[in-house]
C-alpha cells in the first residue's frame, strides 16, 4: 500500500521519525496512533510468549494490522482447513455453521467429497441448498414440489440449487469422483442432521410401509437399520438412460436446477479481473440464494463496496488475499485468506479484497437473497456533485472528476 508513511520510510526517515508525527496524520486518524509504524517503545513489536509460528505466518495482517485498523469487530475469518471431517466409505464431509463461526447467522457451509460411485444418500433439508462444484463430476437428482423429476451431471465451476424440502441425491462420477461446497440459507443448518430416507423407513412399522408402497411386508426385511449418509455405490451409467428411467410420463421442470457459472459472460470484466453472477435473473430456480464468482489478478483489488440486501458468505477457491471490513464505530478489521478459507461480511459493511499473491485470487460470494446487489464507493462519489465531495475530502474537483464512475468491480494496483 502506497502512503505518505511508505514514501517517508523509503526516503530514509524511517520509523523513528514517523513516530513523532501527529496521531491524526495521513492514513491513521486515531488517537492514540495504532499500527507497527507508530510503535515507539523498544521491543514492543516482539512477541516473546508461546506461539505457533506456522499458523502465525499465515495471518500477517493479524500479526501486524494496518495502522488504519481500529476498534473491535467480530471475527470475519473461518476455514474448512481446520474443520473436522466425518469420513465414511464413499466420501467425507466437514462443515462450518454459526456454532463455529458466530458472525455467520444467515448461511452455513459444507465441504464434501464423494468418490467415483460415492453416494450422498437420498435426503431433503428444511433450508435451501446451493452448491458450487470445485473438482470432478457429480450426478444430481431432485424432485420438485410439483412432482417433476430432474437428473443432470455437473462439473467444476457449475452450480446447483434445491429449494427447501426438495428431495435429492448426489453421486460422484468417474474417473475420480468430485468435491464441492454447499451453502444453506440458515446459519444453523447442519449437514450431519438431515432428513434421510433410510432413517424414515427404518423407523416406520413394516405394515405401514407395505400399505404405502403396495407390496408385501417381506419386501422391507433387509432395509438398513442405520442411515447410510455417505456410502460407496456403483459408478452411474449413461445420463440419458437415467433420464429415461425417471420420467415415467411426468412433466419436466420449468427451469433447470444446475447453472454453468464459470462459463457464463462476466457482469464485470477487465485486465484486472472478472465478476460472474448467478441469481434469480439468470438462474431462475435459485430464488433464495444469489452468488458472485470473483477473480482478481495479482496486485489488483476488489473495489471498495458494500451489499445492501444481504450478508456475504465467501469461500476462497484459490490464491491468497487480504480483506478489510469497515463498520460504524469506527471499526475496521483486516484478515488474510487462502484456499479453503471462509470470509463473512455483514450487509452494508464496507469492504475490499486485495490479491496479495502472485497468482489469480478467486472466491465465491454467496448471499441469502434473490438478486445480487452491490454499491460501489467510487461510483457513488463520482455521481455526487464534485464540489460537495471536495468539501468532504479536501481533494480538488479536477482529481475527483477522474475517479471511475462505472463501478469497475476489480481495479488495478495503486499507481
Amino acid at each position: 500500500m502506497i502512503s505518505r508513511r511508505n514514501l517517508l520510510a523509503a526516503s530514509g526517515l524511517g520509523v523513528a521519525a514517523l513516530s513523532t508525527a501527529k496521531a491524526a496524520s495521513f492514513g491513521n486518524p486515531d488517537e492514540p496512533a495504532q499500527g507497527a509504524i507508530n510503535a515507539k517503545g523498544p521491543g514492543n513489536l516482539i512477541d516473546p510468549g508461546p506461539q505457533n509460528p506456522v499458523i502465525a505466518s499465515q495471518f500477517p495482517a493479524a500479526q501486524s494490522p494496518p495502522a488504519t485498523d481500529v476498534g473491535g469487530m467480530p471475527m470475519t475469518w473461518a476455514s474448512f482447513n481446520n474443520a473436522a471431517k466425518r469420513i465414511q466409505n464413499g466420501g467425507w464431509a466437514r462443515e462450518v455453521t454459526v456454532n463455529d463461526f458466530a458472525i455467520s447467522k444467515e448461511i452455513s457451509g459444507v465441504n464434501m467429497r464423494l468418490t467415483a460411485g460415492g453416494i450422498r444418500e437420498l435426503h431433503w433439508h428444511q433450508a435451501a441448498e446451493w452448491a458450487i462444484m470445485t473438482y470432478g463430476n457429480c450426478r444430481v437428482t431432485v424432485l420438485d414440489a410439483e412432482g417433476r423429476p430432474y437428473v443432470a451431471d455437473v462439473k467444476a465451476g457449475d452450480l446447483w440449487y434445491f429449494p427447501p424440502g426438495a428431495p435429492h441425491s448426489l453421486q460422484g462420477l468417474g474417473p475420480d469422483g468430485c468435491e464441492f461446497v454447499i451453502c444453506f440459507d440458515d446459519g444453523h443448518a447442519d449437514e450431519f442432521n438431515t432428513l434421510l430416507v433410510t432413517d424414515w423407513l427404518a423407523h416406520t412399522p413394516p405394515p405401514v410401509l407395505a400399505k404405502n408402497f403396495g407390496v408385501p411386508v417381506e419386501t422391507f426385511a433387509k432395509i438398513p437399520l442405520h442411515n447410510l449418509w455417505i456410502f460407496q455405490g456403483e459408478v452411474p451409467g449413461d445420463l440419458a438412460a437415467d433420464r429415461a428411467a425417471i420420467q415415467k410420463n411426468a412433466p419436466a421442470p420449468t427451469h433447470p436446477f444446475i447453472f454453468p457459472l464459470q462459463s457464463t459472460e462476466p457482469r464485470k470484466a477487465s485486465a484486472t479481473g472478472t465478476i460472474q453472477v448467478a441469481d434469480s435473473t439468470n438462474f431462475k430456480v435459485s430464488t433464495a440464494i444469489a452468488a458472485a464468482l470473483v477473480t482478481i489478478r495479482p496486485g489488483a483489488v476488489r473495489e471498495m463496496h458494500w451489499h445492501p440486501n444481504a450478508d456475504e458468505w465467501q469461500y476462497y477457491i484459490k490464491g491468497k488475499g487480504r480483506m478489510t471490513v469497515f463498520n460504524t464505530g469506527p471499526n475496521a478489521l483486516t484478515m488474510d485468506f487462502t484456499a479453503g478459507d471462509i470470509g463473512y461480511v455483514k450487509r452494508n459493511y464496507g469492504h475490499y479484497v486485495e490479491n496479495t499473491g502472485d497468482t489469480d485470487l478467486q472466491f465465491i460470494g454467496v448471499f441469502r437473497a434473490p438478486r445480487y446487489e452491490e454499491v460501489s464507493l467510487s461510483n457513488w462519489l463520482a455521481h455526487t456533485p464534485p464540489k460537495l465531495v471536495a468539501q468532504h475530502l479536501n481533494i480538488d474537483e479536477e482529481t475527483i472528476a477522474k475517479w471511475p464512475g462505472d463501478a469497475p468491480g476489480v481495479v488495478p494496483k495503486a499507481i
